[in-house]
């Protein structure tokens, strides 16, 4: 049985595409030098990492003296957030309550620092409505924080509307800026981070089939940093660059990610509907039934009456399937702030587990997988 045909965590993290990784490896060897030295090496070095530049930008459809490399997702999503602490006052930034840790915890510290953190609530879908960001917009909000898709649900935000609704909002007085967490949207769903209204996004290589430690954030327009150093990339980002790590996240765009002319491949559909029918099972959300569309098929969530997560995920394991019982940052947390979040029932959270999905999971994978969780229902609803 293979690992990777059996694997139902990617987004936790995805399989790294090896021919990408090697042929980036050889690249990088042979441009061994620091891209900021002034000799010849450095500038062979320079020229790599511009061109990884260039075809990430050229993906995304940006210009791009917006992209800039940084170590990954975490880095992407708290840059943006540390730069109102430059601000001469405190004011607010607004953060949607299904965020990830990165952008959940970080906003944590800025209110630690007496900044005002006002949690964005979510529908019973799991979905942050342009309506439920602007009736909190206020003169002093700064920032809005709201993801593109959610890692634990896999709801799609409608994050151009929301972009809409700030803009319209904030006619005749000055606009808040509005970052989106792409980081479990990139390859699953087709994106447009160019939109007038998206000032900067994060992304991260692991989460489509390249190495850690890198990542991505778009900035349409310049800020000030909290953060200093030796000045790389443009003084967003200090620290020596990661030329292999740019070079094999612009390849893995290449070939994964999604616009509105490349569509998802994978269609789970008639795996949530068979999960839906299985005794005492509940997809998280329920209305996910109805509403497909509002959700990437790449992530699933059910729970399974009288089975705990860690149960579940224990009894797959030893039949050799992987998944999780939520975001692998917080594995070792018992409460669950995203379907809390959603109100989701506290028996229904603890028995809540993640499937999702990649470009390499297979039809006959998926349909091994049902039967996997159909046998370990039945042992425990007799």
């Amino acid at each position: 049985m293979s690992d990777i045909e059996h694997y139902f965590d990617w987004a936790a993290t995805s399989p790294a595409d090896e021919d990408i990784l090697k042929e980036s490896l050889e690249e990088s060897l042979e441009c061994w030098a620091n891209p900021s030295s002034g000799h010849e090496a450095g500038k062979k070095a320079r020229e790599l990492l511009e061109n990884a530049r260039k075809r990430a930008a050229k993906v995304m459809k940006v210009p791009e003296n917006t992209i800039y490399f940084t170590s990954g997702g975490t880095e992407s999503d708290q840059i943006p957030l540390l730069a109102v602490l430059n601000k001469p006052a405190k004011g607010t930034v607004l953060v949607s309550s299904i965020e990830h840790p990165a952008i959940r915890e970080q906003a944590q510290a800025l209110k630690k620092c007496g900044w005002n953190v006002v949690s964005i609530p979510a529908d019973k879908d799991g979905i942050i409505t342009p309506e439920a960001v602007t009736n909190l917009l206020t003169p002093d909000t700064m920032l809005v924080c709201v993801m593109a898709v959610n890692n634990e649900t896999g709801s799609i935000q409608p994050i151009y509307q929301i972009a809409d609704a700030i803009t319209q909002w904030s006619q005749g007085k000055r606009r808040p800026k509005f970052h989106v967490d792409c980081v479990q949207a990139a390859g699953k769903i087709p994106l447009n981070i160019g939109y007038k209204g998206i000032d900067s996004a994060a992304f991260s290589a692991h989460k489509i089939c390249g190495p850690r430690g890198i990542g991505i954030l778009y900035l349409k327009d310049s800020i000030e940093p909290f953060l200093k150093g030796g000045g790389q990339e443009k003084g967003f980002r200090s620290g020596t660059e990661n030329v292999y790590g740019a070079v094999a996240f612009s390849k893995c765009l290449e070939r994964y990610y999604m616009t509105e002319s490349k569509a998802p491949e994978i269609n789970t559909a008639d795996f949530v509907t068979k999960l839906s029918q299985l005794k005492n099972c509940t997809i998280v959300p329920e209305s996910r039934l109805e509403k497909q569309d509002l959700f990437s098929p790449y992530v699933v969530q059910a729970a399974f009456k009288n089975i705990p997560g860690n149960v579940m995920l224990r009894a797959l394991d030893a039949k050799g399937f992987y998944i999780s019982t939520g975001s692998a940052c917080s594995t070792k947390k018992a409460n669950r702030p995203v379907l809390e979040a959603m109100h989701i029932d506290a028996s229904v959270r603890e028995t809540a587990v993640r499937f999702s999905f990649g470009p390499k999971t297979t039809q006959k994978a998926v349909d091994e997988l049902l039967e996997a969780v159909n046998e370990i229902n039945s042992t425990f609803q007799h």
